[in-house]
């Protein structure tokens, strides 16, 4: 496994794997009050949300996010506007959903998305975010940072490492990602925007390797 993914050796594979694995939560779901899809360039992220929608799991969906230069090609009129547009095509009813149009940052993600259920008359007690898989971890802590009285829990598409590579068709860049969002984890505490967490050992073993060996496009200035 890895030697057939392009331009990734066997052993960059299996350190990506193994932060991959650290960014998800693996909460146990169950009912919330609301739930909240963060934008990105992975559509994914709808169709997940809309899944647990129907399964009854929430009431409310928000979809959440602008653009980055990332996403902006793609979706040009917004990651929470085409989001939303894909759910309700997977028959979420549109009443259903709250659109926050403006987030470029996952804090943005969380604060807007307050603003726009305050507005609805929503105060929720539990909160479901549906995220990109490798994204949990660093959601669940700027949530719990910025939410605190709020119960949060994480959800992101139940896809394997290797499917995802696929899905997402640019190994690179699935890997600079891996390790930009390791990077937030790490240094947004000491920042203020966000809960601090262990990271393991051969984790970060795994990250300082990548970055040495160029993974590094989607690296924050210290």
């Amino acid at each position: 496994m890895g030697n057939d993914q392009q331009g990734i050796t066997e052993d960059q594979w299996r350190q990506a794997k193994l932060i991959w694995n650290y960014h998800q939560v693996q909460h146990e779901l169950r009912p919330v009050d609301v739930a909240i899809g963060l934008g990105s360039h992975d559509l994914g992220v709808a169709a997940h949300a809309a899944e647990l929608y129907l399964s009854g799991l929430f009431p409310t969906l928000v979809f959440t996010g602008g653009n980055s230069p990332t996403t902006v090609k793609v979706f040009p009129r917004g990651e929470a506007v085409h989001f939303r547009e894909h759910a309700i095509d997977l028959g979420v009813p549109a009443e259903a959903i709250l659109l926050e149009p403006n987030a470029g940052n996952t804090g943005q993600n969380i604060t807007l998305s307050r603003e726009v259920l305050a507005a609805a008359g929503i105060t929720p007690a539990s909160v479901l975010l549906v995220s990109k898989p490798y994204m949990e971890r660093r959601s669940f802590a700027t949530a719990r940072k910025l939410w605190p009285d709020v119960e949060i829990l994480c959800a992101s598409e139940p896809l394997e490492f290797d499917d995802y590579l696929k899905s997402i068709g640019n190994e690179k860049l699935v890997l600079d990602m891996l390790v930009g969002d390791l990077q937030r984890v790490i240094e947004y505490p000491t920042l203020g925007f966000a809960f601090e967490q262990e990271v393991p050992e051969d984790v970060h073993a795994a990250y300082e390797s990548l970055i040495r060996d160029g993974f590094t496009s989607r690296l924050i200035n210290p």
